[in-house]
C-alpha cells in the first residue's frame, strides 16, 4: 500500500519462486531496467537465498533500494547466504498493538491474540488450531530443521506450560523425554523463526544477587493458551494472570522496538525468590509489575519497592485491573489499558 508502484517478487507464488530458483540472475536482468534509486520488494526472501547476491550487486551497481521480508532469517544463515553486511537494516513487524486498534478490548486480546485475522474474528478457535497445528509445524518442517516432529510437538506443549516462566532446560527435557541439548536447540528454533523470544534477566547487581536465566515467551499471547486449550480465560485465575503478563510484555517489546530500539528490555528476580519485577526498561530506568487483581494491596508492591531500593532513580509502575490510577508506597498503580495509552503517547519513557 505504501509503495504501489514498486515491483514485487512474491516467493510464495510457486511460478515466481521456481523461476528465480532456476536462474537467480533473472532478478538482476529485470531490475537493470529500473531507474537508479527505485525500490524493489521481495517477500519471503529466505525461500531463495541466492537472490541476496543479486540484491547486493544491484545495490552497489544500480543504487536500487530493497525491502526484503520473510518469517525467518535462520534458513539464510544456515545456507551461508550473503547477509548484506553493512547494507541492510533489520526491522521486526510484531502482532497488532493496542494503539493500532481504535476500540481495543483487553479480554478479546487475551483470548484471541493480536494477529489481525485472529483478533478480528468472532470465534478464532478453529483458525488458531489450524495455525498452530499446520502452519507453525509446517514452517519448521519446510526448513528441514526438525527430524522427529512428534518430539517437537511434545516440546511445544511443554514450552507452552513454561511460557512466561524462567527457563529450566533440564526440567523441560525430562518432561519431553529428550536431552537438554535438544531442548536448547528447539528453543533456538522458536527464536530464530520468530515464534518466540527470550526476555533476559537484569543482571546489573547492586546489593541483592539475582537469577541469571532468561524467561521465554511465545510471540503472541494466544499461542500458549490454545496449545494447552485454556480458552476462554476466566478472570481471577492464575492462567488469566499469566496471559495478562504475557500480553503486556508483548506490547512493551513491540513499543521498544518501534520507538526506543536503544533501550534494553529485561526482568528482575532475586536469587532467594523473595522479589521479582516483571519488566525492566533500560538501565533500571523503569520497573513494571503486572497483576490481574482488581484491588491491589501493599503486598503487591513489595517487588517494586525492593527494586526501588536497589535503583532509587527508577520509575515504578504496577499495572492492574483497577478502574482508576493512584499512588501506593511510592509506586504508581495504573489500569492496564490507561497505561498502554500513556505508553504510546510517550508519557512513560
Amino acid at each position: 500500500m505504501l509503495f504501489p508502484e514498486a515491483p514485487i517478487y512474491d516467493l510464495l507464488k510457486s511460478d515466481v519462486r521456481m523461476a528465480l530458483q532456476m536462474r537467480p540472475a533473472l532478478l538482476r536482468e529485470e531490475c537493470e531496467l529500473l531507474d537508479d534509486g527505485e525500490l524493489v520488494i521481495i517477500d519471503e526472501v529466505q525461500k531463495v537465498p541466492a537472490l541476496l547476491d543479486e540484491v547486493h550487486w544491484l545495490i552497489e551497481n544500480k543504487g536500487l533500494r530493497f525491502i526484503l521480508s520473510g518469517s525467518s532469517a535462520r534458513k539464510l544463515r544456515r545456507s551461508g547466504a550473503n547477509l548484506l553486511g553493512g547494507r541492510a537494516l533489520r526491522q521486526t513487524l510484531f502482532p497488532l498493538v493496542s494503539a493500532e486498534i481504535p476500540d481495543f478490548d483487553l479480554n478479546r486480546a487475551l483470548n484471541h491474540g493480536m494477529l489481525p485475522h485472529h483478533y478480528l474474528m468472532e470465534n478464532p478457535t478453529m483458525r488458531l488450531q489450524a495455525y498452530i497445528g499446520d502452519y507453525l509445524q509446517q514452517e519448521i518442517v519446510e526448513e528441514a530443521i526438525v527430524r522427529k516432529l512428534d518430539s517437537f510437538t511434545r516440546f511445544l506443549q511443554v514450552a507452552a506450560l513454561s511460557n512466561s516462566e524462567i527457563v529450566n532446560y533440564t526440567n523441560i527435557a525430562q518432561d519431553c523425554g529428550i536431552s537438554s541439548k535438544t531442548v536448547k536447540e528447539y528453543f533456538t528454533i522458536l527464536e530464530e523463526t520468530m515464534l518466540g523470544f527470550y526476555l533476559p534477566s537484569y543482571t546489573s547487581v547492586v546489593k541483592r544477587r539475582v537469577i541469571q536465566s532468561p524467561k521465554f515467551y511465545f510471540f503472541d499471547v494466544a499461542i500458549p493458551n490454545h496449545l494447552l486449550r485454556r480458552v476462554p480465560l476466566q478472570q481471577g485465575t492464575d492462567i488469566y494472570g499469566h496471559a495478562l503478563e504475557h500480553l503486556v510484555i508483548q506490547e512493551l517489546r513491540a513499543y521498544l522496538s518501534y520507538r526506543h530500539n536503544d533501550k534494553s528490555f529485561s526482568y528482575w528476580h532475586t536469587l532467594d525468590n523473595k522479589y521479582e519485577v516483571d519488566a525492566v526498561i533500560g538501565q533500571a530506568e523503569v520497573g513494571i509489575e503486572i497483576k490481574s487483581s482488581r484491588n491491589v494491596s501493599s503486598r503487591d508492591t513489595k517487588g517494586l519497592k525492593a527494586f526501588g531500593e536497589e535503583y532509587p532513580t527508577a520509575k515504578l509502575y504496577l499495572l492492574s485491573l483497577e478502574e482508576r490510577p493512584r499512588k501506593l508506597n511510592n509506586v504508581e498503580v495504573w489500569p492496564i489499558e490507561q497505561f498502554l495509552k500513556r505508553l504510546w503517547a510517550e508519557k512513560i519513557i
